[in-house]
């Protein structure tokens, strides 16, 4: 695991939640950026990812309702996640591209009551 995330809890549906994620170490020049998220059950799904020239990427599911941004001379990422569902519920795994490889963070959790 070479990337930390961090912003997951339990929130109302409605609410708003923000991830964040950050190299733990030195990772090489990153061209994309990308949240991912797996419910039990599921197989793990692209939410959204952002490329080094800024273009952004949304799974129809969240598209109007989450915003990724990314800063790759700090390899750091963020989604900020609105209008959040009960279906929105699951891990999420901030995800770092480089030209050859692709690091992973730990997962935080994200729980939406009804």
């Amino acid at each position: 695991v070479q990337l930390q995330a961090s912003g997951g809890g339990l929130v109302q549906a409605g609410g708003s939640l923000r991830l964040s994620c950050a190299p733990k170490r030195s990772i090489g020049l990153v061209m994309r950026l990308a949240w991912y998220r797996q419910a039990p059950g599921n197989q793990r799904e692209l939410v959204a990812r952002i490329n080094a020239t800024g273009r952004t990427d949304y799974a129809d599911s969240v598209k109007g309702r989450f915003t990724i941004s990314g800063d790759f001379s700090e390899k750091t990422a963020s989604l900020q996640m609105n209008g959040l569902k009960p279906e929105d519920t699951a891990v999420y795994y901030c995800n770092a591209g480089t030209t050859f490889q692709s690091y992973w963070g730990q997962g935080t959790q994200v729980t939406v009551s009804s």
